[in-house]
């Protein structure tokens, strides 16, 4: 399948899904949003996640998608999803192709409501990293977040008291909300 077409395929299928958001439910809670962003390198479909580094403040040294908190200047979720992609791994916002949203998800561990947002970046791409939060790039297949793919090893409870599917890839293990959001994700759009 070329790139435009399982663009399209995802774009579709994400349309047709009702989005569950999650609201001010608790003032505890502060809002992130982050970017998945897809691409397609050797003929294959991967997504690219990064590595945090240890000195940020929250989920040191985990895989997790680009992304942040909610400044005062963005005017909306997908805003920050887009300025903390530029800001973390250097793409430009006029080079993502939003293809839609998932499910929002709370990660208690860090008292955040995370809203996702799926899109296209080109690829290659002359990433600049962020020293400060990001270690290094992450390029997985997405046929490793396929739930009958045996890749998958298991499940777990994370900090914040969650059941979170747990993925393994070349030695990294994808863990928490960021794979609360990738199963989610797989759930939303199927088998491409």
């Amino acid at each position: 399948m070329n790139t435009s077409s399982y663009t399209e395929l995802i774009k579709e299928r994400l349309k047709s899904e009702e989005i569950k958001t999650i609201g001010n439910i608790d003032t505890s809670y502060k809002h992130a949003a982050v970017l998945i962003p897809f691409f397609r390198e050797d003929d294959t479909l991967k997504v690219l996640f990064t590595k945090r580094t240890l000195n940020v403040e929250h989920h040191k040294g985990q895989i997790s998608f680009p992304g942040g908190a909610v400044d005062k200047q963005d005017t909306s979720f997908l805003d920050t999803a887009l300025r903390e992609t530029e800001e973390e791994i250097g793409i430009n916002s006029s080079h993502v192709s939003v293809l839609g949203r998932v499910d929002d998800i709370i990660a208690k561990a860090s008292d955040f409501i995370i809203h996702p947002f799926v899109g296209t970046i080109p690829y290659p791409y002359n990433f600049k990293l962020s020293q400060v939060e990001v270690d290094r790039i992450i390029k997985v297949p997405l046929e490793v977040f396929d739930p009958v793919n045996s890749t998958a090893a298991g499940n777990i409870v994370d900090p914040g008291n969650v059941k979170s599917p747990v993925y393994e890839y070349k030695g990294e293990i994808i863990w928490g909300a960021t794979a609360r959001i990738m199963a989610n994700v797989m759930r939303m759009i199927g088998d491409i």
